[in-house]
Order: C-alpha cells, then structure tokens, then sequence
C-alpha cells in the first residue's frame, strides 16, 4: 500500500503552531476547559476513572449522538479519535482494490487520499463556482455509474461553505440507491451555519448511508479528538473489527467531556457561540476582500469558518502562501491543497481583533506582491 502525503495536514503541522497568524483553521476559536465547564463539573472531573473506556463509546455518549439524528439506534454509532479516524475507518472497511470511487471537489482531500491507497478507481464530481459551488446536475448523471462503489461528499462543504441545495441532494441520493452504490457524507461542519438553520442529515436517506460528525469544527472543540460515524448496524458491527486495530477507544476524559458536551442546553450554547463568531467575523473578511479593486472573486460561504477565493493572478497557489509564510509569518491553505489551483482559503474563526491584524499583514505582502 502506498499513501500520498497529505499536503494540507503536512503543512499545517509544520506551522500552524509556529506562525504569528494562523489563517489555516478551519474552526473557530476554541473553548477552555473553564469556558466548557462550571467550576462544580470541573471538580467532578477529578473523580473520572482513567482506564480504558468502551471501544465503541460509552452508551451515555452514544445516547447524546443518537438524539442528532431522529430514530438512530445507539448502537448504529462508533465513537472515534476524531472526524478523521472515522473517515479512515469507513475507507479502510468498504474498499477493495479496482472499486469506483466517487468524490466531491473542491474538498478535504483526505478520503481522496486513502481511496487512491486502498486501491480505488476515483472520479471527481466537481463543484461550480460559478453555480455556488453546487455539481451541474448532468454531472451527477454522468460520474455515479452501475459500478460506483461509494459516493464522497462533505455537507457542508470544506473548502467553499457551501451547502447542498435540496434538488441536489435529492438527485444525488436518487443516483446512488439507483446504480446501488454507498453514499459516505461528512457532516462535521454541520451546525455551523451562518443563518442558524441546521443542515439536514443525509442520515435516513438511504438504506446504503454512512455518515460522520465530530466535535471539532461546529462545537469549538477539536483538542478533545471526539469523532464518531453513524450507519446500517451491520455495517458499524464490521467496522468496529477495523476499529480495534487503530485506537481501540477514545480516553476516558474526553469521552466524558464530550458526553458533556452534547447535552441539549450546552449543544445549542456551543452552536450559537459558534455562529455568532461567524457572524461577526465574516464582514470583516468581506471587507477586506473587497477592497482590492478585483483582486479576489468568491461565493459567500453558508457554513463553517471559512471562506474559498480566487485571486486574480497566474502564480501557482502553494507559491503564494508559501511565500506569504516567509515573509509575514502567516499561514493560510492553497486552493491546490483541495485540487484547485489560483485559490485560497481563509479560516476566520479567530477572535476579530487577532483576524484584522493577520489580515492587515497580508495586505502588506499583497501589497508588495501586486508591485511585483
């Protein structure tokens, strides 16, 4: 088995903790253990027993995740080391070498990644700008095929924030149950929407459906690695026999913090404080945006901290952000990290003040660049 180097988590390990402005995240800013917690349930945390938790997630927990999707059994639920391990768990499960591979671009190249690894065939079902980063409908026609294996979405979308439109979404489920292929939908930027209305699930849709979510982007909490990926039971049953030769279970600690964390009341507090950032801090982006005269063209972003832009210039995207890091010491993500090259994407999940004084040295480098 050979595995590409994931160019986008390679580089933001170099430097995301090393820079003086990270523009890379994809999340907002994240909460404290204090911002989480009241000083009675922080006391209670040093009662938590720190052996070895179910393997497939405590059923306090499961029961919580259960509650976001209606009529899930519990036990159609496999609580991970993040987002990502669920991903690689579903990969890793359902692919065998010469499989179809359907995968939604511009994306989190991560599941492109392991598909090529695992042996698959993948043809990329590609978002239009110029559509709002939605597939043309013909499109989806003539990528999911008898013989397509699984189909890749994430909803809403990283890079762009786009969301699936319901015309779309319908026709894609059509298409999958019609030539009877899996449909894996990502679902962890899921309640963080701008407008506050939750995107639906693909959950339910189909007999053939595997969906993840985690804790990282909506909530504000990716430090506590809590992911999880819900489907058929049976199909969950044969992934946790994957499941025990990876991490075996999440640690104690966050698989409580976490059952914590999806309580109703707290749930709604940490998807509205997440959204109010989003809210505060995407005119500010905006602005900026547009004050270079044609310099960026980009579509609003629906959800999630994050915006994707092209910039009018024929210098390669990787070029620029890596020259950008030299020389003003701030990190932000290459469109050809997501196959997509004269792009970039811009997290502004940070506090405001921290975001206009990154985005004040950008303007300084472009500003120099532009003379170039």
């Amino acid at each position: 088995m050979k595995i590409e180097v994931f160019k986008m988590e390679r580089m933001q390990s170099l430097w995301e903790n090393l820079v003086d402005y990270n523009l890379s995240e994809s999340g907002v800013h994240p909460l404290t253990l204090k911002e989480l917690l009241s000083a009675e349930e922080i006391q209670q945390l040093t009662e938590v027993e720190l052996g070895y938790t179910q393997t497939n997630g405590t059923p306090p927990l499961r029961q919580q995740i259960a509650r976001l999707y209606p009529g899930l059994n519990p036990e159609s639920i496999m609580v991970t080391a993040g987002s990502s391990e669920a991903n690689f768990l579903l990969m890793w499960s359902l692919i065998e070498p010469g499989d179809k591979v359907v995968f939604e671009l511009p994306n989190y190249l991560q599941m492109w990644g392991l598909a090529r690894a695992f042996g698959a065939s993948v043809e990329p079902l590609w978002l239009k700008e110029e559509l709002g980063w939605q597939p043309e409908p013909e499109d989806i026609d003539r990528v999911i095929t008898p013989g397509t294996k699984l189909v890749v979405l994430t909803n809403p979308n990283n890079p762009t924030g786009s969301i699936l439109r319901p015309a779309i979404r319908q026709q894609i489920t059509e298409r999958v149950k019609a030539v009877g292929a899996w449909l894996i939908a990502d679902e962890v930027y899921r309640g963080a929407e701008i407008n506050g209305e939750e995107t639906p699930s693909f959950y339910g849709q189909l007999e053939k459906v595997a969906v993840v979510g985690g804790l990282s982007k909506a909530y504000g909490l990716p430090g506590l690695r809590l992911g999880w990926l819900t489907g058929p039971e049976e199909l969950v049953q044969k992934i946790w026999t994957y499941h025990d030769y990876t991490t075996i279970s999440v640690s104690a600690l966050t698989d409580h913090l976490a059952t914590r964390a999806l309580e109703p009341d707290r749930r709604l507090q940490l998807l509205n404080r997440t959204r109010n950032i989003i809210r505060i801090n995407l005119p500010i982006l905006e602005k900026w945006l547009q004050s270079f005269d044609g310099l960026f063209s980009y579509q609003p972003p629906q959800a999630g901290a994050i915006l994707f832009t092209a910039y009018n210039s024929e210098v390669n995207s990787t070029r620029l952000v890596e020259k950008l890091l030299k020389e003003k010491n701030v990190l932000l993500v290459p469109g050809d990290h997501f196959e997509l090259d004269h792009h970039l994407r811009l997290g502004y999940g940070s506090p405001p003040d921290h975001l206009q004084a990154a985005l004040d040295r950008v303007t300084e480098f472009l500003k120099e660049f532009i003379k170039k």
